[in-house]
């Protein structure tokens, strides 16, 4: 069969096969998908964690440093998102993105954002700093964090595939991650309006940990922190 007589086949059929949908009770894995349209739907709440001015930083910097920074700040942040009952779905160049479901997901995800810019300022900035004490280099980042229904659905083709996170807090927990470095911390008012009180005041005298920013360009209203949670 010509490659042209195949995608126009495999299109096809995408657009006349029926959904299926179930509901979900965990965050799936690839394997537990078929190519087929047949999706899980998940009430679940989505955070990604984004270093800022990764572009600049490979065009000025020796690639093995680069190097060292994503690893440094993909695994931590990981091991942040895993601690606090995350589930890691995607790592995309030098951003992660991971789940939460369950009670209490919402400041499980704030937390764990406040928690990465822990790690962030206190352990790779430090480490780096004190290994590179002449580096003209300022190491910053973003979370973004939102939640929503998700549909979820497997993609691809045999033998190379992975799942599609169909929904608003995937794409507006990925563009929170793009807004600027100043707060590293960013959820929606759905999110803040979830957040358990010591997720959202800190301090003593006790204050909010989290600014109202507003609507502005995103259409929604979201929350800035740039408040940390040691690990």
């Amino acid at each position: 069969m010509a490659l042209k007589d195949e995608l126009e086949g495999y299109v096809q059929k995408v657009l006349d096969e029926q959904w299926q949908r179930r509901s979900g009770q965990k965050v799936p894995d690839p394997e537990d998908l078929p190519l087929s349209n047949v999706a899980v739907e998940l009430d679940a709440t989505v955070l990604y964690a984004d270093l800022a001015g990764s572009t600049a930083m490979v065009k000025k910097w020796k690639d093995w440093f680069s190097a060292e920074i994503y690893k440094s700040y993909l695994y931590c942040s990981a091991r942040v998102i895993r601690n606090l009952g995350g589930s890691i779905t995607a790592y995309d160049g030098d951003r992660v993105m991971a789940v939460f479901i369950g009670d209490g997901r919402n400041s499980s995800a704030a937390k764990c954002a406040l928690q990465i810019n822990y790690v962030t300022q206190k352990i790779l900035v430090e480490k780096f700093v004190a290994k590179y004490p002449n580096a003209d280099f300022s190491l910053r980042q973003r979370v973004g964090v939102d939640a929503s229904k998700l549909f979820i659905a497997r993609t691809g083709i045999r033998g190379t595939n992975d799942l599609v996170w169909v929904g608003n807090a995937a794409n507006n927990a990925a563009k929170m991650a793009a807004l600027d470095p100043a707060y590293p911390s960013y959820v929606t008012a759905v999110v803040y309006e979830d957040l358990i009180d010591n997720v959202k005041f800190g301090g003593d005298p006790r204050r909010n940990m989290w600014t109202d920013l507003g609507a502005g360009d995103l259409g929604y209203r979201i929350y800035g922190s740039a408040w940390n949670w040691s690990v």
